[in-house]
């Protein structure tokens, strides 16, 4: 049995992706890890295609991980 291909991802689908990748690299730049990042569409099941829009998951963090990040921020706002 040949598995289904998956359904062409939409537009948002695909911002949302590369902003998350965009994100995790200037994370990772700055010495920051978000296991969890992901995108999210309305729907959790097999119908991506007719998403409208996506988010950014950015999950759960340790409080290390939330005091660096704003670290960062406060610095990129100072500079």
């Amino acid at each position: 049995m040949t598995p289904t291909p998956p359904a062409p991802r939409t537009a948002k689908v695909q911002e949302a992706l590369a902003a998350r990748d965009a994100l995790a690299t200037a994370l990772s730049r700055a010495g920051i890890q978000l296991p969890a990042m992901d995108i999210r569409t309305p729907w959790a099941d097999d119908r991506e295609a007719e998403a409208q829009y996506a988010l950014v998951h950015l999950g759960v963090c340790s409080a290390p991980v939330a005091l660096m990040l704003a670290d960062v921020i406060t610095k990129g706002i100072a500079g």
